[in-house]
């Protein structure tokens, strides 16, 4: 019989291992090779921010919430692809070029491949933080993960337009790669959501293939508890009510 292998989740394990800085190693190559003659530097310095702000987050907050080698592998995955795009604008990605060809497009498709990986990547990661800090179970340790990933989607979104009315013409028009569709913000949230959704499927099949508590899990979390009651003004009244207790005892 095969021995399992346990994962060590001593507070040693803290500790950065050989596999986080291969990632960090990786991220920092590409980011190297991406700040080199970027076609456009201005727009390179835009896309970049979300690397500036986000992979010294990730470094530090791994210091005291340390996630599953997996997420952080899909999220290094992800910031590889975004590097490629700030490299030479998501409008003029040579693969994306070829996937134009490929689906007989009029325009490049690789912001549309990286806004679909959004969601299918950052999805599970998502999911990860909200079982562990606030114990989300069954169908909304599922559904959450969704709804944030399109909630980012909209956000950044959001960014590009604020970007185009603030930024130089000619940076913000590349920031935003829009290539004169005026749907591109919706499509571009739909295929996060897309993305999402199918992360999300998989891991349920994975979850129902594995742990045979799923399905009970599942239906238990839609289930109303028995000591629920209304909020707002109902939620309100009892609030005032325990604080006039609290105060005549």
């Amino acid at each position: 019989m095969t021995a399992v292998k346990k994962v060590d989740d001593s507070p040693r394990a803290r500790h950065f291992s050989r596999y986080h800085l291969a990632l960090l190693a990786i991220v920092s190559a590409v980011w190297l090779w991406a700040a080199i003659r970027p076609l456009e530097r201005d727009d390179w310095w835009l896309e970049n921010l979300l690397v500036f702000v986000g992979v010294p987050l990730i470094i530090l907050l791994g210091r005291y919430f340390r996630l599953s080698n997996l997420s952080y592998g899909l999220i290094a995955l992800f910031l590889v692809l975004h590097l490629v795009g700030s490299h030479y604008t998501y409008a003029k990605v040579p693969f994306g070029f070829t996937l134009q060809r490929w689906f007989d497009s009029d325009r490049n498709l690789y912001d549309r491949l990286v806004h679909f990986l959004h969601g299918l990547l950052l999805a599970y990661p998502l999911r990860e933080i909200f079982v562990r800090i606030t114990r989300a179970r069954g169908v909304w340790a599922l559904w959450l993960p969704i709804e944030l990933s399109i909630a980012f989607a909209c956000l950044y979104e959001l960014i590009e337009w604020a970007v185009v009315a603030i930024a130089a013409p000619g940076a913000g028009i590349a920031f935003l790669g829009a290539q004169g569709d005026e749907w591109d913000a919706q499509k571009d949230m739909a295929l996060a959501a897309l993305g999402a959704l199918i992360a999300m499927g998989v891991t349920l099949l994975v979850l129902w293939r594995l742990d045979p508590k799923t399905p009970t899990e599942l239906r238990e979390s839609l289930r109303v508890p028995e000591d629920d009651h209304p909020l707002g003004e109902v939620g309100i009244a009892r609030l005032l009510r325990r604080k006039r207790r609290r105060k005549g005892a």
